[in-house]
């Protein structure tokens, strides 16, 4: 026997129309006739609010308006296509129907996944960007061995130089290089000790990025300033996205190319390729390297940027879902009080 799904809500003449016609074709086409009220769930009423009363059998839809003779044609449809696929394989056929009406602990999970998604979002980004904070707190209440936990976690995920990383409980909150030339501030090399590390290739390099910190300097975040600028700003906007209601239309693509890619991609990349002995290149561009201040700018647009393409687009693949699912959970209740 066909099930047929009737979406409709209080007050509905139409509704009670298609429910009248498709009582008349009960004997033409036997079925089971399923009412769901979209005013129970708010993703029934975005979806079906101004198209009820909607017919469901199969996957054959009929929004209003619509014909007795488009309902009859739609139901011999449904019952031909049924009696194809029985004669085919019944008992997987009745299987696939019977778990496309259950439903399961998966489906409960990821229902949950799809409302909670972002929060999920956020708390990861929050505990990835704080990690790094908690290590020279760590240190400075004499644990290093649980700080190198952490350092050691995230020295895969990133380059962790000294000159390029903030410090706590220090003299000054970095050390850049000398060849960032910010007045006023104590370089790396003066801080830490550590010569050489003109050569971006050279064993001093090495040296920078084990360099924890000590009392006088202070102890260097696990993360480098401009991935703390990348992440910190992916989870702002992330807040802001859930405080807001997840509203933000996605950014353009283009847009998103300019604003996130452009300026990381001019600081980062002239910066490392000025490092490399490139002879042909000497002349073009100089020897560079980047300040804090840059770092955290052009980490912070890439991240937010990035965030504001993505969110929204997710989002909307995660409504789709939620609707799924509530429509599923709807129509599976309604067919267990019909039973």
């Amino acid at each position: 026997m066909l099930t047929v799904i009737l979406y409709t809500r209080a007050g509905c003449h139409l509704c009670q129309e298609a429910k009248a016609e498709l009582q008349a074709l009960q004997g033409e086409f036997p079925h089971r006739l399923v009412e769901v009220d979209i005013e129970q769930d708010s993703a029934l009423q975005t979806a079906y609010a101004l198209e009820i009363p909607v017919v469901e059998v199969g996957p054959y839809r009929l929004k209003a308006p619509f014909t007795p003779q488009e309902l009859r044609v739609t139901l011999s449809a449904a019952s031909d296509r049924r009696n194809h696929l029985q004669n085919l394989d019944s008992e997987g056929y009745e299987r696939l129907v019977q778990r496309s009406q259950e439903i399961t602990t998966a489906d409960r999970i990821s229902y949950l996944i799809s409302r909670h998604y972002l929060a999920i979002i956020n708390l990861v980004l929050f505990l990835y960007v704080g990690l790094p904070f908690l290590a020279p707190m760590l240190m400075k209440a004499g644990l290093p061995g649980v700080a190198g936990i952490i350092y050691t976690g995230y020295s895969p995920l990133c380059h962790q130089f000294g000159f390029r990383s903030w410090y706590l409980f220090g003299e000054q909150a970095y050390y850049p290089l000398a060849e960032a030339d910010i007045p006023g501030v104590k370089d790396f090399e003066t801080a830490s000790g550590i010569t050489g590390l003109h050569d971006a290739s050279g064993w001093a390099r090495l040296q920078a990025r084990n360099f924890r910190g000590n009392e006088t300097v202070g102890y260097k975040v696990a993360l480098c300033q401009r991935d703390v600028a990348i992440y910190a700003s992916m989870l702002l906007f992330g807040l802001i996205f859930a405080l807001t209601g997840r509203r933000f239309k996605s950014m353009h693509w283009l847009l998103w190319f300019v604003l996130a890619l452009g300026p990381i991609g001019l600081d980062g990349f002239s910066q490392l390729i000025s490092q490399f002995s490139f002879s042909a290149l000497a002349e073009i561009l100089p020897y560079r390297e980047s300040t804090p201040l840059l770092r955290t700018l052009t980490g912070f647009l890439f991240g937010f940027a990035t965030a504001w393409f993505a969110f929204p687009n997710i989002e909307e693949n995660m409504q789709e879902v939620r609707n799924s699912y509530a429509k599923k959970f709807v129509v599976a209740e309604a067919i267990v009080h019909n039973r």
